[in-house]
């Protein structure tokens, strides 16, 4: 049975600047800000926390659904999805818009300036959870505010777990609708800084808020991840990687990994182990979408970190 992705589609144009910020902003003149810098590598990137997620649950075996909206640019997307066997049965196209497109500027120090054009993406709620057949499981990745509050209802509502992914969106949210977003879905995953922002906001401990689901994970860089799961905490470590590429996607990843897991059936302690390594194998590319290994090759992988079956 499939899982239904609800998320962002994106371009992710990213940028090099061969310096660094700090020597070109002055603190003391930050109120008259006016800086330009030369980036001389520029690449453009298939993205977004749907189409990542997707292409990772793919490479896994898994045939997931997207539902986004896209703009008019969306024909080389489009194409990419086609060439990597994943559907595109929920994506709607929405005219006189653009998709979602990141601008990120990277310096030496990897600090990052990014602007981001949510396009078409503010059209998310116009896509319903009910148009999807035989989902057993989804996910509310970072999209428009409207439809990540709409599709949690309809997962709810249909009585299909889902995963509350709340990333970059959560500024867009009250305490209140985050803590009722959180009551609705049966897992929540959030980073180790959207973690502080999640308890800032609810005025709730992460011990408090994981008693209101399933499982909620805590992911930690190259320090792992902590899942807190029926009162307990579970470190889980971050797995070796062959090279440290490029970060963009991990997160994504990660929750591909989890997500594959779930639909399985297994514990969630070995579902977060699959999804660190998914995070591991995204790092040693560049972009969210250019990594390609095989159902074999991972289970390989994941037997060399955990020294278990998949």
């Amino acid at each position: 049975m499939p899982a239904l992705i609800c998320g962002s589609i994106a371009y992710d144009t990213i940028m090099v600047f061969r310096d660094h910020f700090k020597n070109h902003i002055l603190p003391d003149q930050i109120h008259i800000l006016n800086v330009a810098f030369l980036v001389p590598d520029l690449r453009r990137e298939f993205g977004g926390c749907a189409g990542n997620i997707a292409y990772n649950l793919k490479m896994l075996g898994n045939d997931p659904l997207i539902m986004a909206t896209v703009g008019a640019d969306y024909a080389p997307y489009s194409q990419h999805l086609d060439q990597n066997g994943i559907a595109k049965t929920h994506i709607r196209e929405v005219a006189d818009s653009y998709t979602a497109q990141a601008f990120i500027t990277t310096d030496l120090d990897d600090n990052q300036i990014t602007a981001f054009h949510p396009g078409a993406m503010t059209n998310s709620h116009l896509n319903s959870v009910k148009d999807a057949k035989d989902v057993t499981l989804g996910i509310i990745a970072p999209d428009g505010r409207d439809g990540m509050l709409q599709h949690a209802q309809e997962f709810h509502d249909a009585r299909i777990p889902f995963i509350f992914d709340p990333g970059q969106g959560m500024p867009m949210f009250s305490g209140e609708e985050l803590l009722q977003l959180i009551r609705m879905a049966d897992y929540v995953t959030v980073n180790d800084y959207e973690a502080q922002m999640l308890m800032n906001r609810t005025g709730q401990s992460i011990t408090s808020l994981a008693k209101l689901v399933r499982a909620l994970v805590v992911t930690e860089g190259a320090n792992g991840s902590k899942l807190y799961s029926e009162g307990k905490v579970t470190e889980v470590p971050c797995t070796d990687a062959n090279a440290i590429v490029d970060p963009t996607g991990c997160g994504d990843a990660y929750r591909a990994g989890l997500i594959h897991g779930l639909l399985r059936g297994w514990d969630v302690v070995k579902a977060c182990k699959l999804a660190s390594l998914m995070g591991t194998l995204k790092i040693e590319s560049r972009g969210g979408q250019n990594h390609r290994l095989t159902a074999d090759e991972i289970a390989v992988r994941f037997q060399q970190a955990f020294g278990e079956k998949l």
